[in-house]
C-alpha cells in the first residue's frame, strides 16, 4: 500500500477514537511504567511549562503535574481527550494536530511524548513542532516502542499469529514512523536540529493477571496491533489464544505474570539562541 498521511491520519483517528474507552484498563499499563524516565529525560521539574504531545487520556500530564510544572496536553482524539478530562479535570487537555502545534514559538520549557510521535503521518513534522514551541535552551524526550524482534509482549502475539494465523492479513495503511532502534530516534532529533540528542533501550515490566489480559490488551487498546488480531480468521483465534498462554507461562510470578516489555526513550535540547 503506498504512503499516504491522509489515509494514515484517517486510520489512526478512527482506531484511536474507538480504543479509549477501554484504554487505561488494558493498555495503560504498558505504557505508565516509562512515564517517569521520560519526564526525567525531558527535565521536568517544578514551575516548568511543558507540552505533552499525544497525551491520550492524560496519564503523562498528570505525573507531571504532580511534580508542580504547568503542564497543556494535546491530542487529536476527542474521545480520548474526554477520557483524560474525566480523570484530570483540574489539568488542561487541547485536541490538535501534532504536525501542527497551535501554539506560539517558545512556548514551553520541555514538550514530551510517550509513545505518540509514531503515530502520527510524519514523526518529523511533528518533532520540528516540538523544536519550534520549545525555548532556546528546552528539552524535548519521546518513547517509542521497541522493534518487535526485541519486544517479548509483541513477539508472543505475532509468533503465536505466524504459527496460526495470517500476519498479512490487515490491510492497514504503513506505519508513518518506525522508531524502533535508537538509531531512528536518534536521526529524528538531528533532522530536526535538536543537539545534545541521545537515545537508549528501557526496558520494563508488563504486569498482568493471565496471559489472556495480554490479547485482550492489544485488541481493545492499541489501533495498528488491533487491526491485526480483528483480521485474523475466526477459526484461528482460539490457536492464537492457546499459543501465547503456553508461551507466557515461563513469565508467571506470585501474582500473576510479568512481560518484559522495551521502549527507545529519546531526548535533546533546543540550541540556545
Amino acid at each position: 500500500m503506498s504512503f499516504d498521511p491522509a489515509a494514515i491520519r484517517a486510520f489512526e483517528h478512527a482506531g484511536w477514537q474507538q480504543a479509549a474507552a477501554a484504554y487505561d484498563a488494558t493498555f495503560a499499563p504498558a505504557t505508565a511504567p516509562f512515564a517517569e524516565a521520560l519526564l526525567d529525560a525531558a527535565g521536568v521539574a517544578p514551575g516548568l511549562r511543558v507540552l505533552d504531545i499525544g497525551c491520550g487520556t492524560g496519564m503523562v500530564t498528570a505525573a507531571a503535574a504532580r511534580r508542580g510544572t504547568h503542564p497543556v496536553a494535546l491530542d487529536f482524539s476527542a474521545a480520548m481527550l474526554a477520557e483524560a478530562r474525566h480523570v484530570h479535570p483540574r489539568l488542561r487537555f487541547d485536541e490538535g494536530d501534532a504536525e501542527a502545534l497551535p501554539y506560539a514559538d517558545g512556548s514551553f520549557d520541555a514538550v514530551v511524548s510517550n509513545f505518540g510521535v509514531h503515530h502520527v503521518p510524519g514523526p518529523g513534522k511533528a518533532i520540528g513542532e516540538a523544536r519550534r514551541v520549545l525555548r532556546p535552551g528546552g528539552r524535548v524526550a519521546f518513547t517509542s516502542w521497541a522493534a518487535p524482534a526485541d519486544n517479548i509482549a509483541w513477539r508472543l502475539l505475532f509468533d503465536a499469529i505466524r504459527d496460526h494465523g495470517d500476519p498479512d492479513a490487515a490491510k492497514t495503511p504503513p506505519s508513518g514512523g518506525n522508531l524502533g532502534t535508537t538509531e531512528t530516534a536518534l536521526r529524528l532529533l538531528r533532522d530536526a536540529g535538536f543537539g545534545d540528542a541521545r537515545a537508549e533501550p528501557i526496558r520494563r515490566e508488563w504486569h498482568i493477571a493471565a496471559p489472556r489480559d495480554l490479547l485482550a490488551a492489544f485488541a481493545r487498546g492499541t489501533v495498528r496491533t488491533a487491526a491485526l488480531i480483528a483480521a485474523q480468521p475466526a477459526a484461528a483465534r482460539p490457536a492464537i489464544e492457546a499459543a501465547m498462554v503456553r508461551t507466557a507461562a515461563r513469565y508467571r510470578t506470585a501474582d500473576g505474570f510479568a512481560v518484559p516489555i522495551v521502549a527507545i526513550l529519546a531526548c535533546g535540547t533546543k540550541s540556545p539562541a
